[in-house]
């Protein structure tokens, strides 16, 4: 009989140190790595070793590809076609030669070389593409360094997946069975590029008029393991598959509903593959092959993060982006444990030097979220050129902004930024726009736009743009964390200056006011406001009276917007954090009946009472002493955990 004890301990232990992981704000994934050594075979062995095993895991991997495949599209890998060919493919290349060449000279044979070499090659997608994508870097051109390589290393598997055995079994056939596998690539590739993108729109179409949410999303499962599996069983890896997968889906119209629908998988299981990492650890190990471990690691760490840096100079990157996107690729990945696994098993290196491969790898994988958290604060201490360009920016910023006074300081010109920016020129206010994208940049500044290249979350980039003489500051990115971080900032220099904020919705409004923000303006009940008073005008209502409710609903901070009422076409729409509407219906025998609002408590539970209907009519003038009678019904406004617990209150006491 199967016991649910094992299970149930792994996800006590996995809540436990991961909440502690949080706390003192390590990575996660560095818990779940813990968990797995805890779990496993070396200690409790709750969890049993094997194919199956490991192989759920490694679907964690597959949705992780998914999600990041979504943020590419056709257009954007053409264009990243050098970096993934040439940067990847020259990193592969360099890094197997010097390993190979150390290991010969370390007096091992050609098979384990060549073996040893792989593996040392190899970096690991799932911590790099997850903690990039944490971090907001995907973008970023040290992110899209990275990703252009690690994609091209889930190519270069194959040809050695094939090389090993033919070691092995002394194969006179390798060139024509490498041709094959060349052939093999470039056919499925091009028919999922080419058939796939006429096929996934028109399915989805399909799919999606059907209005379930239970089907869209067995169809999004759908696409990501059946694109996975035809990669398989072409000899590809599965998380290559999921990332054509996901860049065929962003062309589509159905991007961001996949994205949240796949999010629970994906972290779930992405969870579960560093706890089948974890249980690879062997401290016996560790203890006797110490010698062997730490060249290995010393391949891993500094000969590859060197060999990716000089790479990536010598494409052209600059050398703070290089030496970031070196440290994101610095460690072992997961392909270099199937590699050492298949060595293994054909007999061409020793179980000693197995191990110690095993070992290094680990190491390296324990090593890589500091690496690639701190990577920004390594870049600016040994980079020289580093700190000289960014004085050069900082230098041309101070020029431009030191003929600024009384001006609206812009964060971000993007559509939102550049939209206020024709209209502060038109009623001849003066601003000044700071933005990351380069391209961006340079084409409004040649048209003659006063924007300039600077990172807004930088306090000297802020100073030197005129912080201290601006008359307000706008946000206009549509990431909430990124606003609060400027947010902190300008109260520590400039806490006297009025700064308004664009959200999307109205989810984060209380955390960008607590922040420091003085006005927050959400997207959506902007354009709910715009609506409505078109809706008003088209009804007959006098103009006066629309422009007296729309000043008024933003004097109130768009409470009148605030909060809706769910239904079943709301399901897997990611508004689960937002305020609510839920009436309540006061029924015979509820605890409420009787009682004044005041005893209810709502406050203590961060639930507002919004309205009270009442025989048929509405009743907005409720205050603490309004006392409930049977039949009403209480309209409450909060998150859905706290509208839970005040139901039960008013229904049961």
């Amino acid at each position: 009989m199967h016991s649910m004890a094992p299970i149930v301990l792994v996800l006590l232990a996995s809540v436990i140190v991961v909440t502690l992981c949080r706390t003192v704000r390590v990575p996660p994934m560095l818990g779940y790595l813990v968990v797995g050594f805890l779990a496993g075979p070396g200690v409790a062995n709750l969890i049993p070793g094997g194919e199956q095993t490991h192989f759920l895991g490694e679907i964690g991997i597959v949705f992780m590809m998914f999600s990041i495949g979504l943020e590419f599209s056709l257009p954007k890998l053409r264009a990243m076609r050098h970096l993934v060919f040439g940067l990847g493919a020259s990193q592969v290349a360099l890094t197997l030669i010097t390993a190979f060449a150390v290991m010969m000279l370390m007096s091992a044979d050609v098979p384990a070389a060549l073996a040893i070499g792989g593996a040392v090659t190899m970096s690991s997608t799932a911590i790099a593409s997850k903690l990039l994508a944490e971090r907001l870097e995907l973008a970023q051109p040290h992110g899209q360094l990275a990703i252009g390589v690690l994609l091209f290393q889930d190519l270069a598997v194959v040809p050695l997946l094939i090389l090993l055995p033919a070691f092995a079994g002394g194969d006179h056939n390798l060139l024509m069975e490498l041709g094959l596998a060349a052939l093999k690539v470039v056919v499925v590739m091009a028919l999922l590029l080419s058939l796939g993108q006429r096929l996934i729109r028109p399915w989805f179409h399909v799919v999606a008029r059907r209005r379930s949410s239970e089907l869209f999303m067995i169809n999004v499962l759908l696409a990501t393991l059946g694109v996975a599996w035809l990669t398989e069983l072409s000899g590809l890896s599965l998380a290559l598959g999921a990332f054509v997968a996901g860049m065929l889906i962003s062309e589509t119209e159905y991007r961001y509903q996949v994205e949240e629908d796949i999010r629970p998988f994906r972290d779930i299981l992405l969870g579960f593959f560093f706890i089948t990492v974890g249980m690879k650890v062997n401290i016996l190990a560790l203890y006797q092959h110490w010698q062997e471990v730490l060249l290995l690691l010393v391949l891993l760490l500094p000969v590859k993060l060197g060999v990716v840096f000089l790479l990536a100079r010598r494409f052209g990157h600059k050398s703070r982006d290089a030496l970031r996107g070196a440290l994101a690729l610095a460690q072992g990945g997961e392909f270099g444990f199937v590699l050492l696994a298949l060595a293994g098993n054909l007999g061409l290196i020793s179980a000693t030097l197995e191990q110690a491969g095993i070992a290094a790898i680990l190491l390296s994988m324990l090593a890589a979220p500091f690496l690639i958290m701190h990577s920004e604060a390594i870049a600016r201490r040994f980079i020289r050129e580093d700190w000289m360009m960014q004085a050069v920016d900082l230098h041309q910023l101070l020029v431009e902004g030191m003929s600024r006074s009384d001006h609206v300081l812009i964060c971000g010109y993007g559509r939102t930024g550049q939209s206020l920016a024709r209209l502060f020129d038109a009623e001849s206010i003066p601003f000044f726009a700071l933005d990351t994208d380069p391209e961006r940049v340079r084409e409004a500044s040649e048209a003659g736009d006063p924007v300039v290249f600077g990172d807004a979350m930088r306090k000297e980039v802020l100073m030197a743009a005129g912080l201290d003489r601006a008359k307000v500051m706008v946000v206009t990115f549509a990431d909430s964390h990124t606003a609060v971080r400027i947010l902190h900032l300008v109260q520590d220099l400039r806490p006297d200056l009025p700064v308004i904020v664009r959200t999307v919705d109205d989810s984060d409004i209380g955390m960008l006011r607590e922040a420091g923000a003085d006005e927050v303006v959400p997207e959506v009940l902007e354009g709910s406001l715009m609506l409505a008073s078109q809706a008003l005008m088209v009804a007959g209502v006098p103009l006066n009276r629309i422009l007296r409710r729309i000043r008024s609903v933003r004097e109130e901070r768009y409470d009148l917007f605030r909060g809706f009422f769910r239904g079943a076409s709301d399901e897997g729409e990611g508004e689960e954090a937002q305020p609510r509407l839920l009436s309540v219906y006061v029924c015979e025998g509820a605890a409420a009946v009787g009682g004044r609002i005041a005893d209810l408590g709502l406050d203590d539970l961060e639930v507002e009472l919004k309205s009270v209907r009442r025989r048929g009519f509405r009743r907005l003038d409720v205050d603490g002493g309004f006392s409930v009678e049977q039949g009403d019904v209480l309209v409450l406004l909060g998150r859905p955990d706290a509208l839970g617990r005040a139901e039960y209150r008013i229904l049961n006491g």
